[in-house]
Formats: structure tokens, sequence, C-alpha cells
């Protein structure tokens, strides 16, 4: 059963069987096999609180069951459980670098803008065509995450937690837009196993300072110290891997970024 959708909708991992052998000459490139991304462009932003009209599943095990068409790899036997979500994963530069770098560690990008989730989920198959047996490790769902985080992942299920050059929403009367929030980070406290790791970055200064407060504000999160960041192999990518973050770099632009622990509750018993 789903929720925000009609019945008949196909689902997001539907969606991803449904793909031909032969890529559409137009939207793909016919050197790379990859999908070209001006015919997947989309309006920057989008309102995270407005309705949403797309299936959402009622609880995590329900979105478990489609898992064998998104990771048709690992499942159905189904002993693996996603353990990284990158919010807003955009044109899924930082999960396909993922996906190499963790070629057994199960991960999906989650992006409220139709367009832009079909763009990965073209790149994601053109790739694993082109590569087989590997990026068998990596989906994409469409989902507003402020929204719907509970009904994807089951209380302490993942390990990495991405919000990658969210949008600053300026105005202080949309704030509560932010994806990094005192409320929101319940939730993935919620979410994250105890040691599991945070990463925000932006080329804001005002919002980063904005996520670092949050953050330090929060009793289940901690600043993971500058020595295990130089050790952290993902660091390097926060900048690196998607196209905000090469477009800061390439216009020499500074960034702000905030790496945070989930730690246990001093209420534990």
């Amino acid at each position: 059963m789903e929720t925000k959708g009609e019945e008949s909708s196909p689902t997001d991992g539907d969606k991803m069987l449904e793909h031909d052998s032969i890529s559409n000459s137009t939207t793909h490139s016919k050197t790379t096999g990859l999908p070209r991304k001006r015919f997947y462009r989309a309006r920057a932003h989008s309102n995270p609180l407005s309705d949403s009209h797309f299936p959402v599943p009622i609880s995590p095990a329900h979105f478990e069951n489609d898992c064998t068409a998104h990771f048709p790899k690992f499942f159905p036997n189904g002993s693996k459980k996603i353990e990284f979500a990158d919010i807003g994963c955009g044109f899924g530069g930082l999960l396909i670098s993922l996906a190499t770098l963790f070629p057994d560690t199960l991960m999906i990008g989650m992006e409220l803008r139709d367009k832009v989730t079909e763009y990965v989920k073209e790149r994601i198959l053109a790739l694993r065509a082109s590569s087989p047996g590997r990026y068998d490790n990596v989906s994409v769902v469409r989902t507003n995450s402020m929204k719907y985080i509970p009904n994807y992942f089951e209380k302490a299920q993942l390990t990495k937690m991405f919000f990658l050059f969210p949008d600053p929403h300026f105005k202080e009367k949309n704030h509560r837009r932010r994806v990094i929030s005192p409320h929101l980070l319940d939730e993935y406290a919620y979410v994250l196993k105890v040691g599991g790791i945070i990463y925000t970055i932006s080329d804001v200064e005002e919002l980063g300072a904005w996520m670092t407060g949050c953050l330090d504000d929060h009793e289940l999160f901690e600043p993971v110290t500058e020595e295990e960041l130089a050790a952290d192999p993902v660091v390097e990518l926060l900048s690196t891997a998607t196209e905000e973050g090469q477009k800061v770099a390439r216009n020499e632009g500074q960034t702000f970024r905030a790496v945070y622990r989930r730690i246990a509750s001093s209420h534990a018993r």
C-alpha cells in the first residue's frame, strides 16, 4: 500500500526495470550511452512544503519490497539494507563516486524534482550496462525527504547521510524549508545508528553557520575531529563530486563544511 499517489502508478523501482537496452539517440550520448543533462534540466529549487503527488511507502518494510528492482544484485534475499542516503542528490555525482568507493554498501539518492530523478535513474542504468557488475549498489527514488524519511528507513538503519549544497532559503520566513533544522535532526538521528555520520556542505556562509549551529545544539550529534576528517575518503568528495561543488571550485568560491557523528542519548539506560 502506498500514499500520496495513484495505485496504478509505477514505482521508482518499476521504472528502473523498464529501461530499453538501446538508449534514446537524442537524450543519450552516442559515445558513452549516458543521458545528456540538458534534456533533464529542471528548476534549481522546489518547495519542500508543497503537496507531493507521487507514491510513498507507508513503512520501511513496504519500501524494502521495492528493493529487488532498485538493487537487483543484492535481492531478493534482502540480507543487506540501505546504509547511505544522499538527501537532495541532484544529478547523482556523489552517489556515482560512492558506488565504486563502497561497492558492497547499498546507497540511495533522494530527489524531489522529477526530471532530475529520471536523469539519475538513466545514468545508473547506463553505467550498469557499460560496466557489468558495478553500480548495482546504488539507486535513486523521487520523494520529499523532509516529509517522508521515516517511511523509508528503520530506526538506526543508516551509517551515512549527505546534505550537499542544499537550498539556502535566504528569507527568514522560509527558514522552515531548510533541510537541516532542529526538528528534522530528530528524524535524522532516529534513522542514523550510533556512530553514523551526517555530512553537510554549502557555499553560503550563513547557511553553513546555520547547519553547524543546529548540529552543535542537538544533544545527539557531536563534531567529527579534524584528524578523523583527514582520514575519511568521503570528505574530499563533498566538494568535488557534485555539479554544485565543481561550479564553486571553478569560480574559486569558498565552502563551509559541517560533519557530525550520531552519539548515544545521555538519557539512554
